[in-house]
C-alpha cells in the first residue's frame, strides 16, 4: 500500500510548495507583527480584549483565550516568523519527521491564534486557505522522505474548490460575467490597484472580452484536469499558474493569487525519475497521513454541496479550524469606484476650507498623481477595510445616503484626533505630526482612471467628483458629548 501511494516524480513539486508556502507564512505573521496592535490591540481599533469578553474558546480556538497582550502577540509572530524562515530555507526539511510535521503545525496553531480573534480585519478568504494548506503541508514529510500522494490530492481538491469555486459564483453572480463585460471595470474597481491597472484597464473592450473567456476557461474548465493523469495534470498546472500570474500584474490581493500559484505546482511532476534514494514513510507517519485524508473527506461533505448549490457561498468555512473551506472572489463586480478621502485641519474654524489637509494611505488611490503601488503579496489591511466603507452608502446620481458608520471607523477617527502612534505608522503620509489636527472629516469621492489625453495634459493618474460628506467635522468635543449621551 505504501509503494502504491509513493509519489516519487513529485519530490521537486514537494520541495518547491513547501519552501514557498514557508515564505508567504513569513509575511502573513510580518504583516500581523507590524499592524496587529494598531488595529486589534489593547488601545487597537477593534481592542482583543474586548472581543475574547464575549467569545469562548469553543467558538473561536486561540491561544489568546490564555492571555492576550501586544508584547504576546509580537512574540507569537517573531516565532511564525523564525520558523517560516526555517522552512523557507529547507533546514526542517532535513530534520526528522516530527519535527517537521511539529513545525508546520506550529504554524497553523500560531496564526490560527491570530486570525480567530482578528475580528473584522481578518475575514478574508485566503486566512483560510493559508490555515489550510499549512495544516495538510504538515503531512508532506520532510525532503529525504519518500513523496506521498495523499498531501498531494488534498492540497490539489483544495486548489479545485477555489478555482471552480471562484469559477461558479461568478457565473451565478454578476451578469456581466455572461455577457462578458465585467473586465470593462474591474481593473478600475478593484481593491487595491497596482501600477498596470490602468493599462489593463484603457485596453480596448475586445480584450476584457476575450479577458473574461480565458478566466471562465481557466476555472470552469482546467482544474478538473488536476485530478487526470500526467501530462493533463501538469497542463492544467500550468494554466492555472498563467491565469493566476496575469492577476499578479494587474492587481494587488494580498497573497491569494501567490498561495494559489504554490498549491498549482504541486500537478508537475519531475520529468525523469530523481537520482534520490528517499527514506521510506515510517508507520506512524503513513497512519497520520490516513488519518489528514479521513478528516480532509468528512470535512468536504458541505464545500462538495455548496459548489452544486444555487445559494453558494463564498470564502466560507464551517469549522473554527478553517479547514476545508469554501473560496471564490469576485461574484460580483463593482461598476464605479467610490473612495473615502480622510481629512483634517489644525484650524480652529471648520469651515476654513485652506487649512484641510488629506491623510495618505499606502495602497490604496488617493492623490491623484500617484502611480498605484506594488504591496502583494504583503497585506495592508486598514486600507483593505476603508475600501469596504463604500459598501454601506447608497449613490443616487450625484447624492450620497449614509446607512451609519462602522465601529473601527469612529475609532479610526478618534485616534487621528489623538495623533495615535501606532496608527500612523499605518498611512503614507500625515499630515500632522508635530501636534493632532483640531478637526478631523471624510470625503466622499467617485474615482476614475484618467484617459491617455487627460493624463498627457495634467499628469495625473486619477480624476474624482466630490459627491458628499461621509463623515462631518469632529474634534474631540464631539467624542466628549458622546460619552455623555
Amino acid at each position: 500500500m505504501s509503494d502504491f501511494l509513493s509519489a516519487h516524480h513529485y519530490f521537486l513539486a514537494r520541495l518547491f510548495f513547501e519552501r514557498s508556502l514557508g515564505l508567504i507564512y513569513l509575511v502573513a505573521f510580518l504583516s500581523a507583527y507590524n499592524q496587529f496592535p494598531a488595529l486589534l490591540g489593547e488601545k487597537g481599533l477593534l481592542p482583543t480584549p474586548d472581543y475574547l469578553k464575549v467569545t469562548s474558546f469553543k467558538d473561536s480556538p486561540s491561544l489568546f483565550h490564555w492571555k492576550y497582550a501586544d508584547q504576546l502577540l509580537k512574540t507569537v509572530c517573531l516565532i511564525g516568523m523564525g520558523i517560516s524562515l526555517l522552512m523557507a530555507s529547507g533546514l526542517i526539511g532535513q530534520g526528522p519527521i516530527s519535527l517537521h510535521m511539529a513545525s508546520w503545525l506550529t504554524l497553523y496553531v500560531l496564526y490560527l491564534s491570530i486570525v480567530n480573534v482578528g475580528q473584522d480585519f481578518y475575514g478574508f478568504g485566503w486566512e483560510t486557505m493559508l490555515l489550510e494548506a499549512g495544516f495538510f503541508a504538515a503531512f508532506m514529510g520532510p525532503s529525504w522522505v519518500t513523496p506521498s500522494w495523499i498531501p498531494i490530492l488534498i492540497l490539489r481538491w483544495m486548489l479545485f474548490r477555489t478555482e471552480m469555486g471562484a469559477g461558479l459564483i461568478k457565473m451565478r453572480g454578476d451578469p456581466c460575467w455572461r455577457d462578458l463585460t465585467c473586465l470593462y471595470y474591474h481593473h478600475e474597481t478593484q481593491p487595491l490597484p497596482n501600477p498596470l491597472s490602468r493599462f489593463f484597464h484603457l485596453r480596448p473592450k475586445i480584450f476584457h472580452r476575450m479577458g473574461v473567456v480565458f478566466s471562465h476557461f481557466c476555472q470552469l474548465v482546467v482544474p478538473i484536469g488536476l485530478f487526470l493523469p500526467q501530462p493533463m495534470a501538469g497542463i492544467s498546472g500550468f494554466f492555472l499558474i498563467l491565469h493566476q500570474l496575469i492577476l499578479v500584474i494587474s492587481g494587488n490581493y494580498s497573497w491569494l493569487n501567490w498561495l494559489t500559484i504554490v498549491l498549482g505546482f504541486l500537478a508537475f511532476s519531475n520529468i525523469n525519475p530523481p537520482e534520490i534514494t528517499f527514506a521510506p514513510r515510517p508507520l506512524w507517519f503513513e497512519l497520520a497521513q490516513y488519518v489528514a485524508f479521513i478528516l480532509a473527506v468528512i470535512l468536504s461533505y458541505r464545500p462538495c454541496l455548496n459548489l452544486f448549490s444555487p445559494r453558494q457561498f463564498m470564502n466560507y468555512c464551517w469549522n473554527r479550524w478553517h479547514l476545508v473551506g469554501a473560496y471564490g472572489a469576485f461574484g460580483s463586480v463593482t461598476k464605479e469606484r467610490y473612495e473615502i478621502v480622510i481629512e483634517g485641519s489644525a484650524s480652529q474654524d471648520q469651515f476654513d476650507e485652506t487649512s484641510w489637509r488629506e491623510y495618505g494611505f499606502k495602497g490604496k488611490p488617493g492623490e491623484l498623481n500617484r502611480t498605484p503601488p506594488i504591496v502583494a503579496p504583503y497585506h495592508l489591511r486598514l486600507d483593505w477595510m476603508i475600501w469596504f466603507l463604500p459598501f454601506t452608502v447608497l449613490v443616487s446620481g450625484k447624492s450620497i445616503y449614509l446607512r451609519g458608520h462602522r465601529l473601527y471607523f469612529i475609532r479610526l477617527m478618534l485616534k487621528l484626533l489623538m495623533n495615535d502612534t501606532a496608527l500612523l505608522k499605518l498611512f503614507r503620509t500625515v499630515p500632522f505630526k508635530e501636534s493632532p489636527p483640531v478637526w478631523v472629516r471624510a470625503k466622499f469621492y467617485h474615482y476614475q482612471f484618467t484617459s491617455k489625453e487627460e493624463f498627457h495634459s495634467t499628469g495625473n493618474i486619477w480624476k474624482r467628483e466630490l459627491l458628499g460628506e461621509f463623515c462631518p467635522p469632529l474634534s474631540l468635543n464631539e467624542f466628549e458629548y458622546l460619552k455623555k449621551v
